[in-house]
């Protein structure tokens, strides 16, 4: 069995975005595995490339993760859909493995929702799938398990590339690598001056230079869109025409709030309440807003008049954080999702359509022989690529280091590891410049 400190060094992090350290999320006890399988993201393929490519491999990460956490059931949470994947894994299953095909909704791969479609258990507001005796584990985050336990760290990450590009694919590529190299690899743009989206169209965020955004262990997706695509005007827009926009139109029809994913689970998340503090004028502190999961389905779904509903939420989320405030025991709706949760859910294929993505809206199967061929000049490993503290580097300036070699460890508190996962390089070369918490290795 993998130990902690095997998964720690091998520098393991949620790969579905969040980030969290697999080492921290693994010392734990519970019941049951789920295998988030859903990516529910539009446009993003590459959690199913990887079951189609590698279904052996992570089956095996995912039995890592069972043993180590006392799991006696695992889960697979996929789209059924994916009418090919599931007769390809359904043979290779252990008897203590299901596969549950999940519907085709927003945000299915949420791990609050996810708990819930495949087992029935509600995660309390603020808590942790912990609290239901559940594990939550990516597909890639069982990839990479599988990978440690063949001796191999994390210096690579899997994502898709998608939208106004030549062609669309799912690519594994140096961590550290630039969001320029995996758009070249896809064949290169077929705009002259598109947008770069990274993550999804719904979670992601725009960045100015792909080719000096790097990829981390948390990336995965990179969309290129039009630059006056309606989803890139709403993301562009300043906070403040965000905030002004809303006091003027927001009319109390309360279907940000109706249709909130964590609000059917019932969980105290009211959008519409947020809303209304703005039309009152109101700065203070709304409660709920704390639970609020940036899913954006009110901001770019539900809202009849396209208003943001989502980062009003964010916006009081964070004077929770820095009030240090709680709300103690919040009000808690145990039933209300057996009551509303399946006739409110929202359809990837309407949520694509009202996203203007339809065009975009393509296969994009894992290429490995085009990943291969990627081998950037250089790579920036930033130190900080995960939930917790940033690495501590443990290479200097003109050292020589080969791939896989640790170039960051977590610091020590207290003399115990701060939470963190290693960070490697991913290329061999020599690290030729340490600075603003990224660490760069040139190719030699």
């Amino acid at each position: 069995m993998l130990t902690i400190q095997q998964i720690r060094d091998a520098g393991v992090v949620g790969a579905g975005g969040a980030g969290f350290p697999t080492c921290a999320k693994l010392d734990a006890k519970a019941d049951t595995l789920v295998c988030n399988a859903a990516e529910c993201e539009p446009l993003l393929h590459k959690d199913k490339e990887i079951l189609r490519n590698f279904p052996k491999k992570v089956i095996r990460g995912l039995r890592i993760a069972a043993e180590r956490v006392g799991a006696e059931r695992v889960v697979v949470g996929l789209k059924r859909k994916y009418h090919d994947i599931h007769d390809l894994l359904a043979p290779l299953l252990p008897s203590d493995f299901e596969l549950f095909p999940l519907n085709d909704i927003y945000p299915a791969g949420d791990e609050f929702i996810l708990v819930y479609e495949t087992l029935g258990r509600v995660i309390p507001p603020g808590g942790l799938p912990l609290h239901t005796g559940t594990v939550v584990l990516n597909v890639e985050t069982a990839f990479h398990l599988a990978e440690v336990e063949e001796g191999v760290s994390n210096t690579h990450k899997f994502l898709t590339v998608a939208g106004a590009i030549r062609t669309p694919m799912s690519l594994r590529v140096p961590i550290g690598c630039s969001i320029l190299d995996c758009i070249e690899a896809a064949g290169g743009a077929t705009l002259e001056e598109p947008v770069v989206l990274v993550g999804g169209p719904m979670m992601g965020h725009l960045v100015d230079s792909p080719r000096t955004t790097l990829v981390t262990k948390t990336t995965g997706g990179v969309i290129l869109l039009p630059q006056d695509h309606p989803l890139v005007e709403k993301i562009r827009r300043p906070l403040r025409d965000t905030l002004r926009i809303a006091r003027s139109a927001c009319d109390q029809c309360s279907f940000c709030t109706e249709l909130c994913p964590r609000n059917l689970l019932g969980h105290p998340v009211e959008p519409h309440k947020a809303m209304r503090g703005l039309l009152f004028g109101a700065d203070a502190l709304i409660p709920g807003t704390q639970f609020c999961s940036g899913c954006n389905l009110c901001a770019r779904c539900s809202c009849p008049e396209g208003l943001d509903p989502c980062r009003v939420m964010q916006t009081n989320r964070q004077k929770w954080v820095e009030s240090r405030e709680r709300w103690e025991n919040p009000p808690f709706r145990k039933n209300r999702p057996f009551i509303h949760m399946q006739n409110r859910q929202t359809p990837i294929p309407k949520l694509v359509r009202r996203l203007g993505l339809e065009i975009f809206n393509q296969p994009a199967p894992l290429d490995l022989e085009r990943s291969n061929e990627i081998s950037p000049r250089s790579v920036g490993i930033p130190v900080k690529q995960h939930i917790g503290a940033p690495c501590v580097p443990c290479v200097a300036e003109g050292a020589r280091v080969a791939e896989g070699e640790c170039v960051g460890t977590p610091p020590t508190q207290d003399g115990k590891s701060a939470l963190g996962a290693a960070i490697h390089a991913s290329i061999r070369g020599r690290v030729a410049k340490i600075a603003d918490g990224v660490i760069w290795i040139e190719r030699e």
